[in-house]
C-alpha cells in the first residue's frame, strides 16, 4: 500500500484530519479542563474568605459601642491587631499568629472608620503604599511587588446599630496562581506530546482502515488481469484461426467445417467465461435473491449423478451417490442455482481425479442442516493452497484445468451460491488421496411448513 500514490496521499489526507479534529478536541477539553479547576478553587477560595470574613464580622459587632472607636475587647478577638495612631504599622508584615484560630498567616485584616480612615490593621498586608478603602464587596488587587490579593470589605455596624466603619479581610493568593500556573503549564506541556500521540496513532488508524480498501481494490485489479486474460485466450485463438483461414485461397469444405468447428469451440468457451462473469458480478451487487420454491435435494443429487455418468465414464472415473437419509429432503432455495452449485462441484472432482479413481456425492441431513459432500480420491490439495481454491481464476494446477476447459470460476460461483442461500461451503484435503467439498444448508422447517400450506 506504501507504494501506491493513490492510497499513500489517501492515507496522509485521513491521518493529517484525524490529527487535526483530534487536536481541536483535546485542545477545548484542555480549555474545559482549565477553566472547570480555576471556577472551583476560585469558588472555594471566596467560600473560605467569606467565612472567615463574616466570622470576623459576627464577633466584632457584638463589641463596638461607638462609631470609629476601638473598644479594648476587640483585642480578644485580635490578639495581634495594631492600631495605626501607635505606629505599629511597619510591623505590618511581621505577624504569623492564626485569627480566631480561623485566618491563616496568608490573611490580613484592616479596619477603617466612617470616613474610609484606616484605623488598624493586622495580618500580612499588600506591599503597596496606597491604603485607600474600596468598599466594594469582592476585589481582587495586586501590590507593588506583584503579588496579587483578594479581599471582601463588610460595613461594620455598633451594638445599638449605628454605622461604625468598615472590615476588611483579604489573603494572598499565590499558592492557588501557583496551583493553576502548574496546571496551565502541564497542559501547555501535555498537549503537544498528545497531539504527537495522536498523530501516531491517526497514521498507524488510517492504515488499519485503508487495509481493506486496498485489499478490495487488489482483488478488483488481479480480477480485472485474470478476466482479461482469459477472454483474450479465446479471442486471440479465434483471431488466429481466421487469419490462417484467410491465408488458405482455396477452401474445401472439410477444412471449412474444421475452422468452424474450432471457432465455435472457442466461442462457447467465451460465452461460458462472460455468463460465469455476469453471475459473479450480480452476486456481487447482491441482485440474486434466492426464490422461496421447494427444492428437493434428493432429486438433485440423483439428477446431477445420472447426467454426468457420462463424463466419468470418459475419464475412466466413478461415480455414485450415497443418500444416507429415508426420506425427502427439501429445502427453500433457487433450485436453477442449486443445480449449478452440486454441477460445479462434481465436474471439479470428475476433473481433478485420475483414472480409475472415485467420485461420492453424499446427502445427510441433521436436525436444522443439510449436509452434502462430494468426495474424490483425486490429486489433492496442498495445505498452504486451501485457503486459496475460492478465488476466482484460482487453479490448484493450471495445466490441467486449461486442458479441460475450465476457467477458475467454479469453485467461485460455488461459494456464492451457497452464501446466498445462508448456508456454508468448506473443502478438506490431502495430498494424494483427495478432497471432500462440505455444503452445510440450513432447513428452516416453520418456512417450510408454510411454504407447503400456501401452495
Amino acid at each position: 500500500m506504501n507504494q501506491n500514490k493513490l492510497f499513500q496521499g489517501t492515507r496522509i489526507r485521513l491521518a493529517l484530519w484525524y490529527a487535526i479534529v483530534m487536536g481541536l478536541i483535546l485542545t477545548v477539553c484542555g480549555i474545559g479542563f482549565y477553566t472547570a479547576v480555576s471556577h472551583a478553587h476560585t469558588v472555594a477560595l471566596d467560600r473560605e474568605l467569606e467565612f472567615v470574613a463574616k466570622s470576623l464580622h459576627n464577633n466584632l459587632e457584638l463589641k463596638l459601642r461607638q462609631p470609629g472607636k476601638l473598644e479594648p475587647i476587640v483585642k480578644e478577638i485580635l490578639p495581634n491587631l495594631c492600631v495605626v495612631e501607635t505606629g505599629c504599622i511597619s510591623n505590618r508584615a511581621t505577624s504569623q499568629r492564626h485569627i480566631l484560630n480561623a485566618i491563616h498567616q496568608s490573611y490580613y485584616v484592616r479596619l477603617f472608620d466612617k470616613s474610609t480612615r484606616l484605623i488598624a490593621i493586622s495580618g500580612s498586608l499588600p506591599q503597596t503604599e496606597s491604603s485607600d478603602l474600596n468598599t466594594k464587596l469582592w476585589q481582587t488587587i495586586q501590590d507593588d511587588a506583584g503579588s496579587f490579593y483578594h479581599q471582601m470589605s463588610l460595613i461594620l455596624h455598633t451594638t445599638d446599630n449605628r454605622d461604625w466603619g468598615y472590615l476588611q479581610v483579604g489573603r494572598n493568593i499565590a499558592d492557588v496562581n501557583s496551583y493553576m500556573d502548574a496546571v496551565k503549564l502541564s497542559l501547555v506541556v501535555g498537549l503537544p506530546i498528545s497531539m504527537m500521540m495522536v498523530a501516531v496513532a491517526s497514521w498507524w488508524l488510517a492504515g488499519l482502515a485503508m487495509r481493506p480498501i486496498y485489499q478490495s481494490y487488489r482483488q478488483i485489479q488481479q480480477f480485472t488481469a485474470d478476466a482479461a486474460h482469459e477472454l483474450r485466450t479465446p479471442l486471440a485463438a479465434t483471431q488466429a484461426t481466421i487469419e490462417s483461414a484467410l491465408l488458405m485461397p482455396d477452401l474445401d469444405i472439410k477444412e471449412a467445417w474444421d475452422i468452424l468447428g474450432t471457432i465455435k469451440r472457442q466461442n462457447y468457451r467465451l460465452s461460458s467465461l462472460v455468463v460465469d462473469l455476469l453471475m459473479l458480478s450480480r452476486f456481487d451487487r447482491q441482485s440474486i435473491s434466492v426464490q422461496g420454491e421447494l427444492c428437493s435435494l434428493n432429486d438433485i443429487i440423483t439428477d446431477l449423478v445420472e447426467e454426468f455418468a457420462a463424463m466419468a465414464i470418459s475419464a475412466k472415473v466413478i461415480l455414485n451417490s450415497e443418500i444416507r437419509v429415508h426420506k425427502d429432503i427439501k429445502i427453500i432455495g433457487n433450485s436453477e442455482q442449486l443445480y449449478r452449485l452440486f454441477s460445479n462441484l462434481i465436474v471439479n472432482a470428475i476433473q481433478y481425479t485420475l483414472p480409475g479413481g472415485e467420485v461420492t456425492v453424499i446427502l445427510d441431513s441433521y436436525d436444522s442442516d443439510t449436509e452434502i459432500r462430494v468426495q474424490d480420491t483425486g490429486i489433492g490439495i496442498a495445505k498452504n493452497e486451501l485457503s486459496h481454491v475460492f478465488d476466482r481464476f484460482y487453479r490448484v494446477n493450471s495445466d490441467r484445468s486449461r486442458h479441460t476447459g475450465g476457467s477458475g470460476l467454479g469453485l467461485a460461483i460455488a461459494q456464492a451460491i451457497v452464501l446466498s442461500h445462508h448456508g456454508s461451503l468448506n473443502v478438506e484435503s490431502e495430498i494424494g488421496k483427495g478432497s471432500t467439498f462440505i455444503v452445510t444448508l440450513p432447513c428452516d422447517r416453520s418456512s417450510l411448513t408454510k411454504l407447503i400450506i400456501n401452495a
